[in-house]
This record gives C-alpha cells, structure tokens and sequence, in this order.
C-alpha cells in the first residue's frame, strides 16, 4: 500500500482526515458564544461519521491578528499535504486572504462562516469595508463555504458573488433538556404585587451593539407599569462602552431592581437560568442563526426575538405551523414593546406561545444533523478536483 495525499491511500478504504482550523479562545469558559459551541461539537461529532479531527486553535484577536497568529495559521496550511481537506473558522480565514488564497490551488479548503465579518455591528466603515473585502477574496478562494443558516447561505452568495453550488448549510444543532418549570404567575395586570411576582424574561447573548440590549431596555421601560423582571446573561467585556450605556438606560428607566446584567454563564448556571424562566427576549440587530433560541425552545420556553437574519430560521414553527412566540421587526423599541405588552397581559397568548414552545421541542434537530451536513460537504470536497485560484 502506498501514501497519497493526506486524506488518501491507496489499495484500502480512503481515510478521511480534515484539520479544523479555529480560534484559540474555543474552549474558553469566560468568552462563550454560539461560534466556539458549535466548532466543539463538530469536533465531537465528526469522528462518530468516520472523520478524523486534527484541530489546531490558533491565539489572536480574530478576524484581525498579529503576526504571530498569522505565522501559525500559514504553518499549519504550509504543513498540510497536498491535497489535504482543511476546515476554517471564518473567523480566522476571512481576516487572511494573503495566507489562505495561495494554499487554495494546493489544498482542499472549506471556509465555515458563522458570522460575515461586515455584519458586525459598532465596526468603523473603513474597517468594515476591509473586513468585507478580505472575505471577499477568501471565500471566491475557498473550494467550499459552509454557512449556519438558509439565510446565511444567500447572503454570503449574493454579497460576495459566489458560486452558489459552492455555499452549503449546516445548521446548528440542540441538545435535549428537561422542560423549564418557570413560574406559576397568573396575569400580568399590575405592578401592584411588585415586580417580582411577575414573568421572568431572560435574554442570553454578549453586551454588544449587534445584540442591542439598549432596544430591549427601552421596550421594557414602556412595560414598566406590569410585573415582571429580565435577566441579561452575556459578556461584558467585548464592548465596555456599549455595557456602560445599557446600564445607563436601565438607570434611567428605573429598572435597576427588575434588569439584571449577570456577565456570562455556562453549565449549571446557565441551565439555572433557562429553568426559571418563562419567556426568552433577542433584540439583535443581526444574527446568522441564533442557537440560544433553539437552545430555549429545547427546555419548552418561547421566544420573542426580531426578524433579523437567521432568527427566523432558529425560532421556526411547531408542527401546527404556530411561531413559538413572536417575531417583531429589529432596532423597533416600540414594536417589542407591544409584542411584550401582549404576552404579559394575555393568558391565551402566554398559553398558545408555551404550547407551540413544546411542540417545537419535539422537532428540533440534533447535533447529529449538522455533523452529517457538514460531513457531506466535505465527503463532496474530498472527492472533487482541486480547484483554480479565483
């Protein structure tokens, strides 16, 4: 038997190895997002489909490093066979078009985009616009682009002119929970009891300006008169200024006592506070999927989040064809707040979004699925011929 290409041999079944290039933060506890969650699990769950994982976690400040992250990341292509299958986090690649494109005619490579780097929100325009460029230049590069949602994938393919055949889905996947017991509040007529005795709404995502929590607090300043508190679980450290106002805004609203901004949390703490509570709340002005969504809908919570990118996907629909909660416009206060007025104060309405929650439940796809999808794009990868630097 002879050596091939890594990835190859002949005169036996063909080993199937990908090297998974990701940000070095990956396992970090104190910077948890839906990126690093899902390059675990695929780790996880690829070798369950017959693929071997090499992973190489690269320290930086990604998508824009210094020298000593790029060095590495051009080591571990430089040190790949030819023709070796490698997976990217955009977030590495996108920000290197000088490393990455000139492997592209040498190895299999398959770019996985989480978020496109122009749509970060709070982004300088000129640093938006180099960002969006670089990812131009390394995903017409790329033999594959593997985006997480439906939506995902046309924007990346009308946005940077790609070839459309070229732009797969995986889409992320849920864990079973136990259902959320919440709480046992009646309607929500009155502040009278106290807000306390109200709903529990939480909204899990980092301070930023893509995750608007300054719309979420203005919308419940104008539900301010009926019981009820929230709970703002997500780092604060990425953007201290954006952190600084929001609190600015629950000061001035008076909420200091019903919104409480707890910085991140994972594991048991993290599933303490999925358990009591009742609605989950996403004010993003921009998301390519949204896994906390699904994440709730696994423990039977509805959700209310805008109609930004991805969400709608995430959210979806329950079998009847109901929205496990509500679907509003982005960056509209006033339209969030009449979506929470209603459900605080409608039992029928709380009843139908619980009950739709549940069914949603049933449907949700594992991580198993977004291993296969991924596992096909790369199985497809492997077996094509390399292809022409665009």
């Amino acid at each position: 038997m002879s050596a091939s290409p890594e990835g190859h041999t002949t005169g036996s079944a063909p080993e199937r190895t990908v090297r998974f290039v990701m940000p070095g933060n990956v396992d970090d506890p104190a910077a948890p997002s839906g990126g690093n969650v899902y390059d675990r699990r695929v780790c996880r769950e690829l070798p369950r489909l017959g693929w071997r994982v090499r992973e190489h976690a690269v320290d930086g400040e990604w998508p824009r490093p210094g020298a000593g992250s790029r060095a590495e990341v051009a080591r571990v292509l430089r040190e790949t066979p030819d023709g070796g299958v490698v997976l990217l986090d955009g977030l590495v690649a996108c920000g290197l078009p000088e490393v990455v494109v000139p492997e592209a005619s040498r190895l299999r490579l398959a770019v996985l985009v989480h978020l496109p780097l122009g749509d970060e929100t709070g982004l300088a325009p000129a640093v938006a616009a180099e960002l969006d460029a670089a990812e131009r230049r390394t995903l017409r590069s790329a033999a594959a682009t593997v985006a997480t949602s439906a939506w995902a994938a046309g924007r990346l393919t009308e946005h940077h002119g790609l070839v459309p055949g070229r732009v797969g889905v995986a889409a992320p996947g849920t864990d079973a929970a136990p259902l959320a017991p919440g709480t046992t509040t009646g309607t929500a007529t009155s502040s009278a009891t106290g807000p306390a005795s109200g709903p529990r709404l939480l909204c899990v995502a980092s301070v930023t300006p893509r995750k608007a929590q300054h719309t979420l607090v203005e919308a419940l300043g104008a539900v301010a008169d009926l019981p009820w508190t929230c709970e703002l679980v997500g780092g604060v450290d990425h953007d201290p200024g954006y952190v600084a106002r929001v609190e600015e805004l629950i000061a001035a609203h008076g909420l200091a006592d019903r919104v409480s901004l707890t910085g991140p949390r994972s594991g048991a703490a993290l599933e303490a506070s999925y358990a009591a509570a009742d609605l989950l709340v996403l004010a993003s002005r921009a998301e390519t999927f949204g896994m906390v969504a699904t994440e709730a809908l696994a423990r039977g919570v509805p959700v209310m989040a805008t109609a930004a990118g991805g969400l709608p996907e995430a959210v979806g629909q329950a079998p009847d064809g109901g929205v496990p909660g509500a679907l509003v416009p982005p960056e509209d206060p006033t339209a969030l707040a009449a979506a929470l007025h209603r459900w605080l104060t409608d039992p029928a309405e709380r009843h139908r979004a619980k009950a739709a929650a549940r069914q949603r439940r049933t449907a949700l796809p594992g991580w198993d699925a977004t291993a296969r999808s991924l596992a096909a794009a790369l199985e497809q990868l492997r077996q094509e011929p390399l292809l022409e630097t665009v």
